[in-house]
C-alpha cells in the first residue's frame, strides 16, 4: 500500500510539471497573439532614432537593392547561427539520453554533452556578429557598449561556456559541490528570462518589417518556454529524490526540442 501510495504521489508530481510547463505555453502563446494584434498596421519608427539602420526605403533603385541584399545577408546568417547553435544544443540532448547506454561501448562519451555547450559557446561569441573584428572592423567594445543585441549575443556565449565548463568538471569528478548542481537550472531559467528581452535589430528593416518582428517574438517565446522546462526539470533531476531518474529522462528531451526549435527558426 505504501509503494502505491509513493507512486500516487510521484504520479501527481509529475503531471503537475507538465501541467505547469503546459499553462506557461499556453500563457505565452497568448501573449504574442495578444501582441501580433496590438502592433500597428502603419510603420511607426517612434523612438528608433538612435539605430545605426535605414529604416525607411531608399528612393534611389540602385540604394534600394543594396539594402535589399544588406537585408537578405543579414537574414541568412541569424538563421544559421540559430541553426548551427540549435544543432549544437539538440545533439548534446541526445548524448545525454543515450549516455547509459553508449558509455558502455566509449567511455569518453560522458563529456560529450558538455563539449557541444563549450562548441556552440564558442560559436555565438566568436561568429554570431560578423561586423566585428576579426571579420569586421567593429570594435568589440564599441559594440557591446551601444548594441544592445551585440551584448545579449555575448551574454548568451558566455553562459553557454558556464554551463558547458561547470558540467564538464562535474563530470571529471573535479566539481563535487552540492551547489554545482543548481547551476545548469538556474543558468536556464535566467537565460531564458533574457530571451523574453532580446532585441532583435535584423527584423525591424524591410518592406514587411512588422510581420517579420512579430515570428521572431513569438519564436524567442517558445524557446523561452522550453528554457524554462528544461530547467524546472533538470533542477529536480539533481535533487536525489526517488524518481530523479524520471526527470533525468525528460529535461534532455526538452533539450532536444529546444535544439530541434533552433533549427527551424525563420525570419
Amino acid at each position: 500500500m505504501e509503494a502505491r501510495r509513493l507512486e500516487r504521489a510521484w504520479h501527481a508530481r509529475i503531471n503537475l510539471v507538465f501541467m505547469l510547463f503546459s499553462i506557461m505555453a499556453g500563457t505565452l502563446t497568448s501573449r504574442t497573439a495578444f501582441c501580433q494584434e496590438q502592433q500597428p498596421m502603419h510603420h511607426d519608427h517612434a523612438g528608433n532614432q538612435g539605430m545605426d539602420m535605414v529604416m525607411d526605403e531608399p528612393k534611389d533603385d540602385a540604394a534600394h537593392a543594396r539594402l535589399e541584399a544588406k537585408i537578405l545577408a543579414d537574414k541568412k546568417e541569424s538563421e544559421f547561427n540559430h541553426h548551427l547553435a540549435g544543432f549544437f544544443v539538440a545533439l548534446a540532448g541526445v548524448f545525454v539520453l543515450l549516455q547509459s547506454d553508449l558509455i558502455k561501448r566509449w567511455s569518453l562519451v560522458k563529456y560529450a554533452w558538455p563539449a557541444c555547450f563549450v562548441l556552440a559557446g564558442i560559436f555565438v561569441l566568436v561568429w554570431s556578429d560578423t561586423e566585428l573584428w576579426p571579420f569586421g572592423h567593429r570594435q568589440w567594445l564599441d559594440a557591446l557598449q551601444n548594441n544592445r543585441e551585440v551584448l545579449q549575443h555575448k551574454t548568451f556565449a558566455i553562459l553557454l561556456l558556464l554551463l558547458g565548463a561547470i558540467e564538464f568538471q562535474r563530470v571529471r569528478g573535479a566539481l563535487l559541490a552540492a551547489w554545482s548542481g543548481l547551476v545548469f537550472p538556474l543558468v536556464a531559467i535566467c537565460g531564458s528570462v533574457l530571451l523574453i528581452f532580446h532585441h532583435h535589430e535584423g527584423g525591424m528593416v524591410g518592406q514587411h518589417h512588422m510581420e517579420t518582428m512579430a515570428r521572431i517574438q513569438s519564436q524567442h517565446l517558445s524557446y523561452t518556454a522550453c528554457g524554462f522546462a528544461i530547467g524546472l526539470t533538470k533542477g529536480l533531476s539533481e535533487l536525489g529524490t526517488l524518481r530523479a531518474r524520471t526527470f533525468a529522462r525528460i529535461w534532455p528531451a526538452f533539450l532536444i526540442l529546444l535544439g530541434v526549435l533552433l533549427m527551424f527558426y525563420k525570419e
